[in-house]
């Protein structure tokens, strides 16, 4: 199984942060930048330090853009709107790639050139499905505050690159860390207005509002006069949070810090850490028992291209699985039930995606509880070449390798052997 990420968001969160956050929690800094150097995309470079906030070491993550790139976050002199223009000189240095809506020199991209641009990247399929998420989340916040359809929209928000790198950037280091549960008890926001290059909008501005509303992210208002939760922030919460709730017990495996580039009367920082349950007082580290939904329905007037298609958008969503399953109906109609395995923060998208997309006026929903082996991934060396398995711990303490489809296929044709002989081979060297 992977790992549980829990980000405590009270000083908000932006893509920067995150980025920070999951280095310094040990994602691979090499394996970023390797992966971000494949981007189709010029004029920047990334810088990863350390700096001190409220006496702190904490990780920095930051985008410089050359000039033709260059943003500038105006948001510590624009707080109160037209109230703190006196403070326009000593801020106007105050480099922040996360406010996207105050970019003064920005780049026009829609959602499907920037899927394109992630697709040509050499990252893995989960990383970009996540980068993916992230991005359609913002074009469909965007979109509503605007007044225009997500095909239409060109939002500088999601185009600017140094918002390219951060959402790839945070995608690579979840993949990287093996996270696949990410609890978010709620997110802290501040309040007063922000001004942008449509005018002065009030704090959460309407990309943030939009995503909390579709999402239905907890989010608690501070006194803080000024914007902590940026649109970037809030969709990558929606687009990866499993749940709010952390468990009864658990121990913290490990923690990063990464700062934010703003300065509010609270430190700028969010801190992330890795958990796993406890039970009785007992790390469980072969098993973990834990709450699934499954939602079914049964459809008897949908072409196969229509089921084809509800089942890539539900797992494009943050369905875990969904398959469907011949039946007969009344009058012995033959149908299909369909059936999608999901964490509970994603039931609303998803019946949102099945009611748009089939015939269905009826969704049946069901709380699991289910058992869940320890998994990680690991590497084993055949004759034919290095491969990537699943390895798992029984409850009584086995060992099994599972081979990676899409590693074992890649080995086989170089080898020029079968691809069952490969799987076949690393079974019985490891029985």
């Amino acid at each position: 199984m992977g790992q549980t990420l829990y980000l405590e968001c009270s000083s908000g969160i932006s893509g920067d942060m995150t980025v920070a956050a999951l280095l310094d929690l040990g994602a691979d800094e090499k394996v970023l930048r390797k992966a971000l150097a494949s981007l189709p995309v010029q004029g920047f470079e990334i810088e990863i330090s350390r700096v001190k906030k409220s006496g702190l070491d904490v990780c920095d993550f930051n985008v410089k853009l050359d000039k033709q790139h260059e943003n500038h976050d105006h948001d510590m002199e624009y707080l109160h709107g037209h109230h703190h223009k006196e403070a326009l000189h000593e801020h106007e240095h105050h480099h922040h790639k996360e406010a996207p809506h105050e970019h003064e020199h920005h780049e026009h991209r829609g959602l499907l050139e920037i899927e394109k641009m992630i697709g040509q990247a050499e990252i893995s399929e989960r990383a970009k499905t996540t980068a993916c998420r992230i991005f359609k989340i913002l074009a469909e916040a965007e979109a509503k505050a605007h007044g225009t359809s997500i095909e239409q929209v060109h939002f500088h928000e999601v185009g600017a690159v140094d918002s390219i790198v951060d959402i790839v950037a945070v995608s690579v280091c979840l993949d990287n860390l093996d996270v696949d549960h990410v609890i978010v008890p709620y997110l802290c926001e501040g309040r007063g207005t922000v001004r942008c290059q449509h005018g002065i909008l009030p704090i959460p501005v309407p990309a943030v509002v939009n995503i909390m509303e579709a999402h239905q992210l907890s989010v608690r208002i501070t006194e803080v006069e000024g914007e902590l939760v940026t649109p970037t922030g809030a969709a990558i919460i929606a687009a990866v949070k499993t749940g709010q709730v952390l468990p009864e017990q658990f121990v913290i495996k490990k923690t990063g810090m990464g700062a934010g580039k703003r300065s509010y009367e609270r430190p700028s920082i969010l801190r992330a850490m890795l958990v796993e349950k406890k039970e009785d007082g007992k790390s469980t580290n072969k098993e973990r028992k834990d709450t699934i939904y499954k939602l079914e329905t049964n459809i008897d007037d949908c072409t196969g291209e229509m089921l084809g298609y509800v089942m890539e958008r539900l797992m494009e969503a943050g369905a875990r699985d969904v398959h469907f399953i011949p039946i007969y109906m009344k009058k012995n109609r033959p149908a299909y039930e369909l059936s999608v395995i999901c964490d509970e923060c994603r039931i609303k998208e998803l019946e949102q995606i099945i009611f748009e997309e089939t015939t269905t006026i009826g969704i049946r929903r069901l709380k699991m509880e289910r058992t869940v082996l320890h998994r990680e991934d690991a590497k084993v060396m055949l004759k034919e070449g290095e491969l990537m398995v699943k390895k798992c711990t029984l409850p009584d303490g086995q060992v099994r390798f599972y081979p990676e489809y899409n590693s074992a296929a890649i080995v086989a044709k170089k080898a020029g052997v079968s691809l069952g002989q490969i799987i076949d081979e690393c079974r019985h060297t490891y029985e």
